[in-house]
């Protein structure tokens, strides 16, 4: 089985419905049987261009949840869920016909929600901050913490209200535009092939190049 035809049909159905693609389905357009499909999606997993759960079903092909997150993406035609902070903003700019789109979530601190109309053109108005909690050396040890720890907030006062209520420390702080452009070409040629998935902690170039400093990137 080729992989990247795998890749390439999970990652095509998700952009086009929202939705990860139906084993039988998978089965079906691509002439596998069950077995081959889930050693493929095990493959997919171990070279971390999916996350799966334990009875191999798909939960992440970033930046697509299979499941409901804090973040909901909604275009004029199709709704997804954005992994974290960093995937919704990414959505837009990734998927044709997604820009724009509406980002909505809710501030992790005092469940105030949160709107923006994010697009391919500018970064969207407001003073919300994301706080990233997982350094980028650490963010594939659990990647599903790490992802429902990159959250958007109403403010700095509001990360610190949350990270004094759950004992933990806190991480990095971005700005809209700068989560706007970290997000902008991140995963850029992921719905066509090759794809190389590039590593956070070894993409110090292009997050230098969007403004993070090195306390973001680990080096």
């Amino acid at each position: 089985m080729e992989l990247e035809r795998l890749r390439q049909s999970i990652y095509r159905t998700f952009a086009e419905t929202g939705r990860p693609p139906q084993p039988d389905q998978l089965v079906r357009t691509l002439g596998l049987n069950s077995s081959t499909l889930r050693n493929g999606l095990r493959q997919l997993a171990l070279t971390r261009h999916l996350v799966i759960d334990e009875r191999d079903e798909i939960v992440m092909a970033h930046p697509f949840s299979a499941v409901p997150t804090a973040f909901s993406v909604m275009s004029g035609s199709t709704l997804w869920w954005g992994g974290c902070a960093w995937d919704a903003f990414a959505l837009p700019h990734l998927v044709r016909g997604a820009s724009p789109a509406l980002v909505a979530t809710t501030c992790p601190a005092c469940d105030r929600p949160h709107a923006w109309t994010v697009t391919r053109e500018a970064p969207p108005a407001g003073d919300q901050v994301a706080h990233f909690l997982v350094p980028t050396t650490r963010m594939w040890d659990d990647v599903r913490h790490t992802c429902a720890h990159q959250r958007l907030f109403c403010s700095t006062d509001c990360v610190d209200n949350w990270l004094a209520a759950t004992g933990r420390d806190r991480g990095y702080v971005l700005n809209l535009p700068t989560l706007w452009r970290l997000a902008s070409h991140w995963y850029e040629g992921r719905l066509h092939s090759p794809y190389v998935r590039r590593e956070p902690a070894a993409a110090a170039g292009y997050l230098r190049s969007v403004g993070l400093t090195g306390s973001f990137w680990g080096l």
